[in-house]
């Protein structure tokens, strides 16, 4: 209101003129800021209204746009991983569909004619299957990985084969309270399975290089090399120190021991290096010391400081130098896609190649690579994977070989020598049957099924001709028998040499066939060959000339069939019976489940479609679990979604409480500032008229 204090009983006119003006300011102000907050319906338009209250105000809007988009995000997520569980619901459908059809064509009822109509419709599940796992979203491939932008799944292959090209564990985006929930499917499911490889069965034991970086050697120890201070001395003269912690690779360290040796050497007037200096040699460092006395050579001796590991790191400190001891310890390199191919132990140079096929039915592709080019690792692997799309190479995990991954669902890989070769695929260590490849990989890791400790069903005694695995018959039509025991199915070594020893036992027994030549050292033999995969048996001339070898099962032992005897070719130029490769690797995923059915199907194979559905099972099963996840991840999103939308709206309630105008309490504020104000322009009038007369009376 305006009005003069009470408390001053006499002012002049101007000080009675600034006091009304300043409290018609005030009310004028007080209705300025009223109906601003009306026309904008906000009760905090600028910090300087509310400091307080607008830095909260502040605060929550931010987490109301950022919640905002959180909760679209998750929007999309739920609609994706609904579209994704539908998509595995659908593939879920495919499977029953396909395992039914391969339940039926087993046994009695099914004929050749009506496998090859099913086998069409396998091979239009297999089509559905293929856009199913390019299904997409939003511009999102469901199955795509943490490449969702490109389809997953491509056709390759003069067979008909898919290769899933996506890379990743899943997309994820910001999802607030479901942090980490992929909203789309890597590699790690039954659709993209590209666990099929052959695995580096050498240690390619590398050798040092001065290229060689510190951070790619196991070290002296086994731990790594940690570079840092070490001591030397020599001819036990004063000890020196040379810093080591800067040095990155081989090269550094050989200049900062050949800087500091020489340094040593001007000090304290001796010779230490000699011609050949500070230098790499095999898998370690070599040091040339100068030659003294006769049998009195000086030393030179590294130390480390106090805690330091840097000269055991790099195999300095476990023996002394001297002239007739160059050599420091091996510090184990690991192998790098820059490692030349010069230091592999045991590869002869120049690399001749290998050869890479692929197999489905009766057809067959061959890759052949040459590697006579190749400089280092990175070479191999870029030859390898240009000359067979579909295959990849990798250092294997533990550093010590390469292995070769087999990327196309459906036909099976194998690499084989080239015949007459320098054994370029063994020496590598990935020839896929090789005679230290497992017989429990085998037959897609179903192994070899043999009898054994088999009774006569009569006396219940044991019965060692019940546990005959297979028949082999030679050319003449001399035969013996063959028993597989647990112990034999170690590796293909050791199943050479049970098959060889059956060979060697049957020449002091009787002939089991009597119209023919009893056998003779010589006749036989089982190995490998030198190319095609496949275990082979070798018969002499003389059993040549009466035929072909021939292999039949016994005792209903799987063996003959788990080898692939049953499935096997004869040579007749090299007298050689050559077993179908049975230690192939496939992709185990839904596309090759598929084509397995289609094949043994259209081949009338009840083996075949046995073994496909024992795959279909499998991917049933893997499919399952991958749609319970998936099942899992939409329950937490959807929860996530409820969390959310409540921490909105209570956010929300707390920001109108803070900043939104109550219309009510504001108008009738406003009503009574404009009574105020008239109230004050009123008294401000009658004051102004009065004079020292007025008072005086």
């Amino acid at each position: 209101m305006a009005s003069i204090p009470s408390n001053i009983s006499r002012v002049p006119n101007l000080l009675a003129s600034q006091v009304l003006l300043s409290n018609l300011n005030r009310t004028n102000l007080s209705l300025f800021r009223t109906q601003d907050q009306m026309a904008t319906g906000s009760l905090i338009n600028r910090f300087s209204d509310d400091s307080i209250g607008a830095s909260a105000v502040s605060v929550l809007r931010q987490r109301l746009v950022r919640g905002e988009q959180q909760l679209g995000n998750l929007t999309q997520a739920d609609g994706t991983l609904s579209l994704l569980d539908s998509s595995l619901g659908d593939l879920s459908g495919l499977l029953e569909q396909a395992r039914s059809i391969a339940s039926e064509q087993i046994g009695v009822g099914s004929d050749t004619q009506t496998r090859a109509a099913q086998a069409v419709v396998i091979d239009g599940m297999i089509r559905q299957m293929f856009d199913l796992a390019n299904r997409q979203t939003n511009g999102l491939y469901l199955f795509g990985g943490s490449t969702a932008t490109r389809p997953p799944m491509v056709e390759v292959g003069q067979f008909g084969g898919f290769r899933y090209v996506a890379r990743g564990e899943g997309l994820t985006a910001d999802l607030g309270p479901a942090f980490g929930v992929p909203i789309t499917l890597g590699g790690n499911n039954a659709i993209g399975a590209t666990s099929a490889r052959v695995r580096s069965s050498r240690d390619l034991d590398p050798g040092l290089t001065v290229e060689t970086r510190l951070a790619d050697l196991r070290g002296g120890r086994g731990q790594g090399v940690a570079p840092g201070v070490l001591e030397f001395a020599f001819d036990g003269g004063p000890t020196a120190t040379v810093d080591l912690s800067g040095a990155e690779d081989v090269q550094d360290v050989i200049d900062a021991l050949t800087s500091a040796l020489r340094r040593y050497e001007t000090d304290h007037g001796v010779t230490i290096l000699g011609a050949g200096g500070v230098s790499v040699a095999g898998a370690g460092l070599s040091i040339d010391v100068v030659s003294g006395a006769p049998g009195a050579d000086p030393l030179l001796t590294f130390a480390d400081v106090s805690g330091g590991t840097t000269g055991g790191d790099l195999g300095l400190t476990q023996s002394a130098f001297e002239n007739t001891a160059a050599a420091g310890a091996d510090v184990d390199p690991r192998l790098t896609y820059l490692t030349p191919v010069s230091v592999l132990s045991g590869v002869a140079l120049p690399m001749d190649g290998l050869r890479i096929k692929f197999t489905l039915g009766a057809n067959t592709a061959v890759r052949q690579v040459d590697l006579s080019g190749a400089q280092t690792i990175g070479d191999v692997r870029s030859l390898i994977e240009t000359a067979a799309p579909g295959v990849r190479v990798l250092i294997s995990e533990d550093g010590r070989g390469i292995d070769i991954v087999n990327e196309v669902s459906g036909p099976a890989m194998s690499i084989e020598e080239i015949p007459g070769a320098p054994h370029t695929a063994t020496q590598l260590g990935v020839r896929s049957l090789d005679v230290g490849t497992l017989t429990a990989d085998f037959n897609g890791g179903r192994g070899v099924h043999i009898v054994h400790g088999s009774v006569d069903p009569v006396t219940g005694l044991p019965d060692p001709s019940r546990d005959v695995d297979f028949r082999i018959t030679l050319g003449s039509g001399q035969t013996f028998d063959v028993d597989l025991r647990p112990q034999d199915l170690v590796n293909v070594q050791s199943l050479l040499d049970r098959i060889n020893q059956a060979f060697t036992d049957a020449l002091a027994l009787p002939p089991q066939n009597p119209d023919a030549a009893p056998l003779a050292a010589g006749d036989f033999e089982a190995r490998l060959t030198d190319g095609a995969n496949g275990i082979t048996f070798v018969q002499s001339a003389g059993q040549a000339a009466g035929g072909a070898i021939s292999v039949a099962g016994r005792n209903n032992s799987g063996a003959a069939e788990d080898l692939g005897f049953l499935s096997s070719t004869y040579d007749a130029a090299s007298a050689s019976l050559i077993a179908q490769d049975r230690a192939s690797i496939k992709v185990d995923n839904l596309f090759t489940a598929l084509i397995e059915l289609r094949e043994a199907l259209r081949s009338d194979s009840g083996t075949g479609i046995t073994f496909a559905g024992e795959r279909l099972e499998r991917a049933v099963n893997q499919l399952g679990q991958t749609r319970a996840l998936v099942g899992a991840h939409s329950n937490r999103v959807a929860r996530a979604i409820t969390r959310l939308e409540d921490s909105q709206v209570l956010d929300e309630k707390l920001r109108s409480q803070l900043q939104d105008l109550d219309y009510a309490e504001a108008a009738t504020r406003f009503t009574m500032l404009q009574t105020q104000l008239q109230a004050a322009l009123a008294s401000g009038a009658q004051t102004n008229r009065l004079s020292l007369l007025d008072f005086l009376r």
